[in-house]
């Protein structure tokens, strides 16, 4: 800024602090957020003579002229009654010296990075301490201190980097974002989530978000502020808290209560969430943390039992558990009232309640409970404690947890005191304690907030008269009970409470912590038996070193830790599905044991590339890395007799299933064919029993797009603008809080013939559903799958669409070469297709391939082009992985600096890779597992891979990954895939037959009624809506562009035929496929069925009789008639008089 004369009135000491000012009453915050950064005041020109001030402000050509009026007026009328004002506006493009400053400005930010001065960056700075509700405008300078609550670094097109934190203080939130070089990725090394930092710097408008962000000059570590602390001598326990198992109410973070109440010193603390105990195995855990003492309990819905339970009224209950019996007894109560007794919420009926009493203690709740029920209701005396002699101890509540009733007119204050006085004369009667409780729903005052976004988003019209549920000190509770008197305050809040905990056993486990598998007599023996020998017939009488030493180290393993049951069960599975002919894919890491490809439970061999002669059993093995995969050996006779050699192994490292010391629970995952999932869950029933298998039960959080989904709803309903920081830090105060439940989609929970459910968890129906016959675990199964066996019997489309093409081809799945080259050129052309590029408008032919098909996958595959069969492995993993192919593989390859065979793609590549590279095992292991769940590597790691010469790129690629694939689960799926294709190659017509078959719901034959022209017309229209498309959308695109290929070879459409078609499956006539009854729109599998089996006792005489026959609706016919299905049917029975 200048000026053009000598100023002859008195002007303002800061130009830039009344520019700031000014800008910040004209616009409001979101106009200031968008313009701020890009108007400037450029000029002063003062009139010496005539005593005026022209400003000149320079600012976009695309400010509107609405908002540049309201600017130019504002600042006249501010500064007019001080000297005459006007004010011009120069539109401008972004200058040289906005450039310039620019560059200075990251290039200073990176010295101060590579500098440092006594902070973790930069050097000090001396600007002035603010809290984050009062940081408004870009320009200030301001030192902040605060809470880390996300982290992010990126690597730039430039080779900079960029690192983003999020910082709250609470008051508010603020993102903080520098670039720099590499010292940046130190930085953020040694920042985290939940750390508390002093960052100083200069606000500035990020053109990116248009918003306000914290440029950092210094960044260092700070002191948490201490919000509140428990200094009484005697400490309370709270024995009423919810956690976020209380649906969509409770909001207390577990480890958070414990951990906090463990810092206060408190002995125990109860967990009571609102009918459930989901949070007790965790509960257990972080206890034994924190060496604090849990109390198991529930906040039940107590109920009289009658047969009219919507007329019912429930009241709350507690119900703490006082050893084992009475935690057995309370997942009996868990049990029954989720399966016998749930309506809205699952019910505790008196009766019951006494059934299985022992054990536990009985509170008389919250102001929901009856007993102040019915002192709200004037019951006498009498009535009282009648009422109260069926609990074990009372309860009283803060002042503020019952407010609501003065809100409502119920009770004023002193009225509410004397209900608590009430309870504890009731109590003194019956020679019971009465405790204080906070009735927990969230840790810190603060923290109501993300409960009033969640009762208000649930439509509760009181949200945002949120009562002061926090966790409470001694001393909090002291006072808020010191109308009681001094002593009587001290017996509820600190006396009778550890006295209650007195009471409870200290070694109560919700869990057993042994492995509780179920016993199949002689497995051990059983799976040693079996996989020797498979190995003696496959390797010979005298096995093969590498062999030998792999068997011995897994039997071991597989033995000693009792897991040959786990091995047996999953062998007996295959085998009766292969029995009944219907192939078996393995997931996860399970082809990673040779072991499970022994016993037949996995076609994965884990073993090194090697051949092998099934006349003499002679073997030869690759060990050197050199090789991928078997399947891409060059073909082979063997040298003793002469023999065509199989190429066989994956080379895949045990330690990826059970841990680098074999010790890790197995999770055995199967893929079933989907038609074939019920006879063999039934199946897994008659092996163990049906009173022993359960479905394995999931909890559905909150997850953050939902809760952001609340949070964006409050905060618009008030007009209320927010950082995306702080929006970040409400989204996160509300995830996790449980929605719902569920089931895993093929997880089976198997029990030991010798124990009981209840030993483990309680029982339910997924998702409360009443309706349903399904029991599935209380708990979430991953929080007993190391307790209990977890089968995983999933249901795939794979093994169905094989097992039709089988049936169709008479070509068993098994015999199909995995090096076929007319197979493997589809993964990279279309010769063997027969089509252009031009005419398909794809440049590979993997259109309907499992894994391959995907749009995502087909770019890959362009730009790899891979003619291997391990190459194919690793696009699999790629695909599957996070992180890995894009900012990552896609980049080194395109550089020239790996190849596809050489980048990371599946964990087990970074195990075998950096022990190829001299890497102890054991090292090579730890890294792996650091790498494949995200958490990077430390400078520690990159050291140690560049002290054995493992390449830049692979140390690099390693520290941005953030999940990757298991290999043996990459190797299953191709094979599956590679064999679905080889039928798309050699026989065209039952592969479009089998692929539109699995997808008959979703297929419209009307989409493709009029041929190819009709589809490329409809393709451009799906295609059209790009990311705007719906997921069933997505699909039908998918289906055209099959349905295209089809067309483009050959194959033909033909009519619904009412006597031909069947009611799912798409027949094969030569080149033509007969559609079934679903794939009409709104016509289902119910009316598919009736047409079957009407169709079967006889001809359909009219349409009149076709609708008698199969009760169909109106609707349906006239789709029927639409499609020419029944155009050759008369409307009715009736005889034509006049016809003969």
């Amino acid at each position: 800024m200048s000026f053009s004369q000598e100023k002859a009135a008195a002007t303002p000491l800061s130009w830039e602090k009344i520019w700031q000012r000014l800008l910040a009453e004209i616009f409001v915050p979101q106009e200031r957020l968008r313009w701020a950064a890009q108007l400037a005041l450029t000029e002063v020109i003062v009139d010496k003579e005539a005593n005026t001030w022209r400003l000149c402000i320079s600012g976009p050509a695309d400010l509107d002229y609405n908002s540049r009026q309201r600017l130019l007026n504002g600042i006249s009328e501010y500064l007019t009654p001080i000297v005459p004002t006007t004010c011009e506006y120069h539109e401008r493009d972004l200058l040289t010296d906005d450039r310039e400053y620019l560059e200075w400005l990251e290039e200073y930010r990176s010295e101060q990075a590579a500098n440092p001065g006594g902070g973790l960056y930069g050097q000090a700075w001396q600007a002035g301490l603010v809290s984050l509700d009062q940081v408004e405008h870009p320009g200030d300078a301001i030192t902040v201190i605060g809470q880390v609550i996300t982290v992010e670094l990126r690597e730039l097109r430039n080779k900079k980097y960029l690192l983003t934190f999020d910082l709250t203080d609470f008051t508010d939130s603020i993102t903080v974002k520098c670039i720099g070089d590499e010292g940046l990725s130190r930085l953020a090394e040694q920042i985290s989530p939940g750390q508390w930092l002093t960052v100083g710097g200069t606000t500035e408008i990020d053109h990116y978000v248009q918003e306000l962000v914290l440029a950092p000059a210094f960044i260092d570590r700070a002191e948490a502020p201490v919000d509140r602390s428990d200094n009484a001598v005697e400490k309370r326990v709270e024995l009423h808290l919810h956690t976020k198992m209380s649906a969509m109410d409770g909001l207390t973070d577990l480890k958070e209560a414990v951990q906090l109440a463990a810092a206060w010193g408190h002995s125990a603390i109860a967990i009571t969430d609102h009918g459930v105990v989901q949070a007790f195995p965790e509960a257990y855990e972080l206890g034994q943390k924190f060496g604090i003492k849990i109390i198991y309990g529930m906040e039940g819905y107590l109920c009289e039992g009658s047969e009219m339970a919507e007329l019912e009224k429930t009241y709350h209950i507690i119900l703490l558990v006082r050893n084992q019996e009475g935690l057995r007894n309370l997942y009996h109560l868990v049990s029954e009232s989720h399966l016998f007794h749930f309506y809205r919420h699952p019910r505790l009926p008196r009766e019951l309640i006494g059934k299985y009493r022992d054990g536990l203690l009985l509170g008389s709740a919250c102001e929901s409970g009856e007993l102040y029920q019915g002192i709200l209701a004037g019951l006498p005396e009498s009535k009282l404690l009648e009422m109260a002699s069926f609990y074990d101890f009372l309860e009283i509540q803060p002042l503020g947890n019952n407010a609501f009733l003065t809100r409502e007119g119920q009770a004023d204050e002193e009225q509410l005191k004397e209900h608590n006085r009430l309870i504890c004369r009731l109590a003194n009667t019956l020679n019971k304690p009465v405790v204080a409780t906070g009735d927990v729903h969230f840790l810190q005052p603060r923290d109501e907030v993300y409960r009033r976004i969640l009762m208000y988003g649930q439509g509760y019209s009181d949200a945002e008269k949120q009562a002061p549920l926090y966790l409470r000190t001694t001393e909090e509770m002291l006072a808020e009970f010191a109308y009681l008197g001094s002593e009587l305050a001290q017996d509820v809040v600190v006396t009778y409470p550890r006295q209650i905990v007195d009471l409870v056993d200290d070694n109560i486990l919700p869990v057993p912590q042994e492995f509780c598998g179920p016993e199949l007599p002689g497995s051990a023996e059983g799976i040693r038996q079996i996989t020797m020998a498979t190995a003696h017939r496959m390797y010979g009488e005298k096995l093969p070193q590498i062999v030998a030493d792999r068997l011995n180290r897994e039997l071991d393993s597989i033995i000693n830790n009792n897991f040959a049951v786990l091995y047996m069960i999953a062998h007996k599975l295959v085998k009766k599905s292969l029995s009944d002919g219907y192939l078996v894919g393995s997931r996860g890491s399970v082809g990673s044991s040779l072991v499970a490809t022994l016993s037949g439970i996995t076609e994965v061999n884990p073993l090194p590339p090697h051949y092998l002669c099934a006349q003499c059993q002679y073997s030869e093995f690759i060990t050197d890395g050199s090789v991928n995969s078997g399947v891409d050996l060059p073909d082979k006779e063997c040298p003793r007799c002469g023999a065509a050699l199989s190429k066989e192994g994956h080379d895949i490292p045990f330690e990826t299933f059970l841990g680098f010391d074999g010790d890790k629970v197995p999770d055995i995952d199967l893929n079933f064919s989907g038609e074939y999932q019920p006879v063999i869950h039934q199946y897994t029933e008659e092996l163990f029993g049906q009173n022993y298998v359960f479905r394995a039960g999931t909890i559905a959080t909150l997850a953050d797009r939902t809760a952001y989904g609340f949070v964006r709803k409050y905060l618009d309903d008030r007009g209320a603008y927010k950082r995306r920081a702080e929006v970040n830090r409400l989204v996160i105060g509300c995830t996790g809080v449980k929605r719902t439940t569920g089931q895993h989609p093929g997880g089976m929970m198997i029990v030991p013939k010798n124990r009981e459910i209840f030993d483990f968890t309680p029982i339910q129906r997924p998702a409360n559903d009443t309706n349903s016959s399904t029991t599935t675990t209380h708990f979430d199964y991953k929080a007993i799958s190391s307790r209990l066996v977890k089968l995983d019997i999933l249901g795939h489309d794979d093994p169905t669409v094989l097992r039709m093409l089988q049936d169709l081809t008479g070509q068993q799945p098994q015999a199909i070469p995995l090096d076929d080259q007319a197979t493997m050129a589809i993964f990279s052309g279309l010769e063997s297709l027969g089509l252009s590029e031009e005419e398909l408008g794809a440049k590979v032919g993997t259109l309907g391939v499992p894994e391959f098909g995907t749009r995502f996958v087909r770019q890959m595959l362009e730009e790899t082009r891979p003619t291997t069969f391990g190459e194919l492995v690793r696009i699999s993993g790629l695909s599957h992985g996070t992180d890995v192919w894009l900012n990552n593989a896609q980049e080194w390859i395109r550089s020239g600096q790996a190849s596809l065979a050489q980048v990371i793609s599946t964990r087990d590549d970074i195990m075998t890779h950096l022990m190829l590279k001299g890497v102890e095992p054991l090292k090579a292991f730890k890294l792996m597992e650091k790498v494949r769940k995200g958490k990077g590597i430390t400078s520690e790691d990159a050291e140690l891979m560049k002290t054995c010469a493992v390449e830049p790129w692979f140390i690099e690629s390693c520290s941005r990954i953030k999940y990757l694939f298991p290999k043996a689960h990459a190797v299953a799926y191709v094979t599956m895939a590679f064999r679905i294709a080889w039928f798309k190659v050699h026989y065209p017509e039952a592969f479009y037959a089998a692929y539109f078959t699995v997808r008959a719901d979703e297929f419209d034959i009307a989409l493709v009624e009029g041929g190819l022209d009709v589809v490329n017309s409809r393709l451009k229209e799906y295609e059209a809506k790009g990311n705007n498309a719906t997921a069933r959308e997505r699909n039908i695109l998918t289906i055209l562009e099959v349905s295209k290929e089809a067309l483009l070879r050959g194959i033909k459409f033909g009519r619904v035929d009412l006597y031909d078609s069947d009611a799912k499956i798409f027949k094969l006539t030569g080149k033509t496929l007969i559609p079934p009854f679903i794939s009409i729109a709104g016509l289902g599998e119910t009316a598919a069925q009736s047409i079957i089996k009407a169709r079967e006792e006889a001809q359909f005489t009219s349409v009149e009789d076709l609708r008698n026959r199969t009760g169909l609706s109106k609707t349906v016919i006239e789709v029927l008639k639409e499609q020419g299905t029944i155009s050759q049917l008369p409307e009715t029975n009736q005889m034509n008089l006049f016809g003969f």
